[in-house]
């Protein structure tokens, strides 16, 4: 919108009023504040919402891979053969043989549920998921033969236990006698402490070679599926059709969504709730902007008069009074992303101190699944919060500046 020199002037002398007009630069700031809080609002809980699903599915798919081959029953007897099929498929970048068996442990008198997982001794040294966080001992301890496992953080804590502690894993499949099955009890020494960032899977996992698994489950040489990664998690259905087509009858793939279809269909939903209702901070912000221009009309309809009579437009007033009112939402839009910016940055430090201040837990990783509060800023989202303000900061200032432009100067001048 190009000003001609006057319009500028006045436009620069309406958004910082003189003497006697403190009030008017008093809503305007107002208007100011509002638009950079709903705009910093909206960006931090989208960032929030994009980092929680990012992460989830970096950790989840880390861990348990694009789709999985599990065979019927739970056991998968050739499982070199799909193995073989499974590397042979375009478009499958890597595939592992896997054990995961819901099983018990116990420690100094405290049991606790897990789930055993059984990797080869090289897939559990070269898993980042895994090996990003060790807290305590050493992953190269966990070898067939050793008797070592890598137990998650949260279980450690529940059980008492650290590296070097004698833990027993309690398998129903054991010894059948004549009164009934005598469960198999094996202890193994903890010889790494991971956190996986995800509290269900740091509160159950004990991961230990395969080998090992296979013999405490009495499983010979069979295993439970094949965990298989792709070049694209978006596309893992058609690429998985012709593997699925082979091993149908003797397996069963199951792809990420499949596994995890109710938890990340429930946030896309709230996604895009928490997007519509913050939306709505920012429309109650511009109407700040609408009440104070509409103030700012009023009080200079005498001048407005004047400018008429001395040579000004409707089409000029217009544009100055839609610049006051749109530089006003620029103003708070730019104010609010550096706002949102600085949050996230600060996100953990603003989550402890609130949690400090109020001695509420305001993140509890056992209902948010995540140990820490994530965040993803999406630039392309981003720019669409961003333009979203300024085009109502700019529909905002069209029935004021109309209203000014309409003045009628004979009607205000008349009696002065």
């Amino acid at each position: 919108m190009i000003l001609s020199r006057y319009e500028r002037m006045i436009a620069r002398r309406y958004l910082l009023p003189g003497k006697g007009e403190a009030f008017i630069f008093l809503v305007a700031s107002i208007s100011l504040v509002a638009v950079m809080l709903g705009v910093a609002a909206l960006v931090i809980v989208m960032s929030v919402m994009n980092g929680f699903r990012a992460e989830l599915f970096d950790k989840i798919v880390g861990l348990n891979g694009h789709a999985v081959v599990q065979g019927v029953g739970g056991r998968l007897p050739d499982w070199q053969d799909v193995l073989k099929q499974a590397r042979a498929t375009p478009g499958i970048t890597s595939a592992l043989p896997l054990i995961d068996q819901p099983l018990m442990t116990s420690y100094n008198g405290r049991v606790e549920a897990i789930l055993v997982r059984g990797m080869r001794a090289e897939d559990i040294r070269s898993n980042p998921t895994i090996n990003k966080k060790v807290l305590a001992g050493s992953m190269a301890t966990v070898t067939p033969g050793s008797g070592r496992v890598a137990i998650g953080a949260r279980l450690a804590e529940e059980l008492g236990a650290d590296v070097g502690s004698q833990i027993s894993l309690i398998s129903p499949q054991g010894q059948t006698t004549p009164f009934g099955t005598v469960p198999r009890i094996v202890s193994y020494t903890v010889g790494a402490i991971f956190e996986i960032g995800v509290y269900d899977y740091d509160k159950a996992y004990v991961v230990m070679p395969l080998r090992d698994a296979q013999s405490l489950l009495l499983m010979g040489d069979t295993v439970g599926m094949i965990e298989v990664q792709t070049v694209d998690a978006d596309r893992v259905g058609p690429i998985l059709a012709p593997l699925a087509k082979a091993t149908r009858g003797d397996a069963v793939v199951t792809d990420w969504r499949q596994m995890n279809a109710q938890l990340f269909e429930a946030l896309a939903v709230e996604r895009v709730a928490m997007f519509t209702v913050l939306s709505i901070i920012i429309l109650v912000a511009v109407f700040n902007i609408l009440s104070s221009l509409i103030m700012l009309v009023r009080a200079k309809t005498r001048d407005i008069a004047i400018l008429r009579t001395m040579g000004a437009t409707r089409g000029g007033l217009m544009r100055i009074f839609m610049v006051v009112g749109t530089t006003i939402g620029a103003l708070g839009t730019v104010a609010g992303l550096i706002l949102g910016a600085i949050f996230l940055f600060y996100r953990q430090g603003v989550v402890n101190f609130v949690q400090l201040v109020t001695g509420q837990n305001l993140w509890d990783p056992s209902i948010r699944y995540l140990t820490e509060l994530p965040s993803k800023p999406d630039p392309v989202e981003v720019v669409v919060i961003a333009l979203m303000a300024l085009v109502f900061s700019f529909l905002a200032t069209l029935y004021p500046a109309w209203k000014a432009a309409s003045t009628d100067p004979v009607q205000v001048l008349r009696y002065e």
